[in-house]
């Protein structure tokens, strides 16, 4: 079947009424027969049908064989690092979500785990970067919120000539764009929070793999620190998963009209989305995906400027995250990607006067009216302003030096 098509059909465990609808097993454990002969479940921190439900279905979508559903993407990742020991040695993305920095340099760091930031767009700087106790290679592509494009072939075969695994988040695209398992990738992560769920009402996240004995580990770390996603959160998972295909689809077209419409205005500086043609690495990305997402970002010159741009809006809600049905915006350098340390601030943080847009669902000829609307409220209040400037300073009030 067509990725469409697996959304909304799938395998359901189906009961004794003929719910058409999966059933959530709300209960946190199972009756056995006996003391000694256990059913297939007995308690739902190990496992659940609901959970084992959204599981498989996402690990069909990615083109895997086992999948482990998280309370949180950060959860995930979290018990995807527990497979490292003290000494070991992470390769990690400059460009990824402020959270997994926060881990990754402030957790990780206490338990002996070294973390090298860097261009993965750029195989040789990785190939260069690989120690004897390299075990992981961490990328997000496109990488948020440069949405910059790792080559996962090359890099997977990096990965594995020296023994490591690599591991792409591929929140930004989910599995109907882009499935890194079939290029070579180890693990999938995802925020099911985002585009997977797609209506800002569950938080959640997976580890995708086709490796049997990967998921075993996997899977007892998610058991073994209680991270799983409880039933009813799995539950609307998978009803969010039935209209992916469709809401992707819709929110791809859009931000591809959106980007253009951006790339012409003479207010911004700089737009980053896979999507245009003048994207460094636009021809990479189409041979590793089939669509361009939702996100873009772009730079306006000016933080201010940006700042006011965002309370501007009137669609756009001001929010952290993406991939929701409605449409968001946000500063990534305050929000987001504020819990970067401070001390890694300088060399992977994204500029102050980055916009993020997420584009949902709605219109997008009301979407774009709206930003245009916005762009004109600050750059007439930016004219005016200069206006002002000049007028103090012709009359004295204002001194300028030279």
């Amino acid at each position: 079947m067509k990725t469409a098509t697996q959304c909304v059909h799938f395998e359901t465990r189906r009961d004794s009424f003929g719910a058409i609808s999966p059933p959530i097993y709300q209960t946190a454990t199972f009756r056995q027969q006996t003391a000694s002969e256990f059913g297939e479940y007995d308690y739902t921190r190990t496992a659940n049908p609901t959970r084992t439900l959204v599981e498989r279905q996402l690990a069909a979508l990615e083109g895997g064989s086992r999948a482990c559903a998280f309370s949180s993407g950060m959860a995930a990742i979290t018990a995807l690092t527990r497979l490292l020991e003290v000494g070991d040695h992470i390769i990690a993305g400059n460009d990824l979500y402020g959270g997994t920095v926060r881990l990754l340099d402030q957790v990780l760091s206490r338990a002996g785990i070294s973390v090298s930031y860097l261009n993965t767009t750029d195989p040789e700087e990785v190939r260069a970067s690989f120690t004897e106790r390299t075990r992981l290679v961490l990328i997000e592509t496109p990488t948020n919120p440069l949405l910059r494009i790792c080559n996962i072939k090359v890099l997977a075969q990096l990965a594995h000539s020296t023994g490591a695994i690599l591991a792409v988040d591929n929140t930004m695209l989910s599995p109907c764009f882009q499935q890194p398992l079939l290029l070579g990738a180890d693990v999938v992560i995802h925020s099911a929070t985002k585009f997977l769920s797609g209506h800002s009402d569950v938080t959640a996240g997976a580890l995708v793999t086709n490796d049997v004995e990967l998921y075993r580990r996997l899977a007892f770390q998610q058991n073994a620190e209680g991270a799983g996603l409880s039933p009813f959160e799995s539950w609307l998972v998978s009803r969010g998963m039935k209209t992916l295909a469709l809401r992707v689809s819709r929110q791809n077209a859009s931000a591809n009209t959106i980007a253009y419409f951006l790339l012409r205005n003479s207010a911004v500086k700089d737009v980053y989305y896979p999507g245009l043609t003048n994207h460094p690495d636009h021809q990479l990305h189409c041979a590793q995906a089939t669509g361009d997402g939702a996100v873009i970002s772009f730079t306006t010159g000016d933080s201010r400027l940006s700042e006011r741009f965002l309370s501007a809006t009137r669609l756009f809600d001001i929010a952290v995250s993406f991939g929701s049905v409605g449409s968001t915006i946000s500063l990534p350098a305050k929000m987001s990607h504020a819990s970067i340390p401070q001390s890694l601030k300088e060399r992977i943080a994204p500029p102050p006067d980055l916009v993020r847009l997420s584009i949902g669902i709605e219109d997008v000829d009301d979407l774009v009216d709206d930003l245009a609307q916005a762009f004109n409220v600050v750059t007439d209040h930016y004219s005016k302003t200069s206006a002002a400037l000049g007028e103090a300073v012709e009359s004295g009030e204002v001194w300028v030096s030279e």
